[in-house]
């Protein structure tokens, strides 16, 4: 069984949002959760510890994120009205994964440099009937967090390794629903992000912004989770990413996550109106072609759930239950004519190649 990377995962939020406790199975997190305000705003869990050994998950980048009053969810408790806030609520996550890290050693652990990238990954290459730790590298989703550039290095020393400036419209760029290039704070952002070779995070941010950024980031950049645009004809939103941009982090040697949502694979579903019938496996595996088609390989792509990130099983395609269900996607990819080591790139490796590239 291939080893997954999972490049996108709000945990902290959930945590934080829901009380959810994901050293548990995720059958344990939905007994607990029947009939509760989490389900009904957010759906069914589909992530759990039981399934992230089943399903071979061995790295998840795991989110800082909290959003703006302006565009805070009803049930959200993360959101923030000044940059102290948001600060803060960013902190207190990252302090989450510590304590995650300390009381749970051998369910999660920190990834933040290669040397434990690659003792993480010997572990995971033996069998073990206890399991293995969950890789955690975190990400900073929206860079509101950061009030001033020399607060990085606190960020950096705390663990985090990939920023992305935008979730909606930041301070320093445009993002979903918010239009808009980078701003000279944006500019000056990546420009110090470099100083710590940061892999920056065009998902979410401005085609304008993107675009920019391509040309002016020295370091490392991916998309952790982002679907693509021309699939998405009449998508409401610049939620997504053109083939202009795609190929952009193409050539910039970075990966797409392509995500499994229900509403980011066909146009106008929402989980009110529409069935989960209406959209299956098939219809995600076209994002992940799509980007490899672009590449002309399989180098590039690779999987970036965003699960329980604001939508759970009742929004993901019909065949999935949990997170160990993507396993699924090996015999489709290789009726698609994807080789065996494609199908190793696109579950991880290609993740695992970055990280081993960009970590110190």
């Amino acid at each position: 069984m291939n080893i997954i990377v999972d490049a996108h995962s709000d945990l902290a939020w959930n945590i934080s949002t829901f009380g959810r406790d994901y050293t548990r199975s995720v059958a344990e997190t939905r007994q607990l959760e029947v009939d509760s305000k989490a389900v009904e705003d957010n759906g069914d869990s589909v992530i759990g510890w039981q399934e992230y050994q089943r399903g071979n998950v061995a790295i998840v980048f795991s989110t800082l994120f909290a959003s703006p009053a302006r565009q805070a969810f009803s049930y959200d408790t993360q959101f923030y009205k000044t940059f102290d806030e948001a600060h803060r609520l960013y902190r207190d996550q990252c302090l989450t994964y510590h304590k995650l890290f300390d009381s749970h050693p051998n369910h999660f652990c920190l990834i933040d440099s290669n040397s434990s990238l690659t003792q993480h990954l010997e572990q995971w290459q033996t069998p073990s009937a206890e399991g293995h730790p969950v890789g955690l590298v975190i990400l900073m989703e929206g860079g509101e967090g950061i009030r001033k550039l020399d607060e990085l290095r606190m960020w950096h020393e705390m663990g985090v390794r990939l920023i992305g400036p935008a979730w909606v419209g930041t301070r320093f760029c445009g993002g979903t629903g918010e239009p808009g290039p980078l701003t000279d704070d944006g500019r000056q952002l990546l420009h110090a992000m470099a100083d710590y070779n940061f892999i920056l995070d065009l998902s979410h941010m401005d085609e304008q912004a993107v675009l920019e950024a391509l040309d002016i980031y020295p370091g490392p950049i991916v998309a952790t989770h982002t679907n693509c645009l021309a699939l998405l004809p009449n998508f409401p939103n610049n939620r997504h990413l053109s083939d202009r941009a795609l190929r952009g982090i193409i050539d910039r040697d970075g990966v797409i996550g392509s995500v499994p949502f229900n509403t980011f694979l066909k146009t106008g579903w929402k989980r009110s109106t529409s069935s989960r019938e209406e959209v299956t496996l098939e219809t995600y595996l076209a994002h992940i072609d799509h980007v490899c088609q672009l590449a002309g390989d399989s180098q590039h792509a690779g999987f970036g759930s965003d699960f329980d990130g604001g939508f759970g099983l009742q929004s993901i395609p019909l065949e999935l239950d949990t997170v160990a269900d993507l396993q699924m996607l090996e015999p489709r990819l290789s009726a698609h004519g994807y080789s065996a080591n494609d199908i190793k790139n696109i579950f991880g490796e290609n993740w695992i190649a970055r990280l081993r590239k960009h970590l110190s």
